[in-house]
């Protein structure tokens, strides 16, 4: 299984590319972080990566994993994320109704 390296330095916005092109070519999506800063720049890539997939009928969601990897020879905890397809529709039939108070509360 192949992954996207993610790191603190990463472009969130360069990263929401990578995985929005990848569900669009129906290609599975993993991450794989290393450290705190790494972690919150992949979860920003989620949030843009969604912005872009919606409009297109796509949600995706992650499910985060550690995993033991190895980086020169010395052992390291990484969180991988699982990045999961989901297709959406906005049929008219499949948009609540909400209440006009409820309208002015969000």
């Amino acid at each position: 299984m192949e992954f996207l390296k993610v790191s603190s330095k990463s472009s969130p916005a360069s990263v929401a590319g990578a995985i929005a092109g990848m569900v669009k070519d129906g290609v599975p999506v993993n991450m794989q972080c290393v450290g705190a800063g790494a972690v919150n720049q992949a979860i920003k890539a989620m949030a843009i990566a969604r912005g872009f997939l919606i409009p297109t009928e796509f949600d995706i969601s992650c499910a985060p994993v550690f995993s033991d990897i190895l980086i020169n020879g010395e052992s390291r905890t990484a969180i991988r994320l699982s990045v999961y397809v989901h297709h959406i529709s906005y049929n008219s039939a499949d948009i609540p109704d909400f209440p006009d108070d409820f309208k002015q509360v969000c």
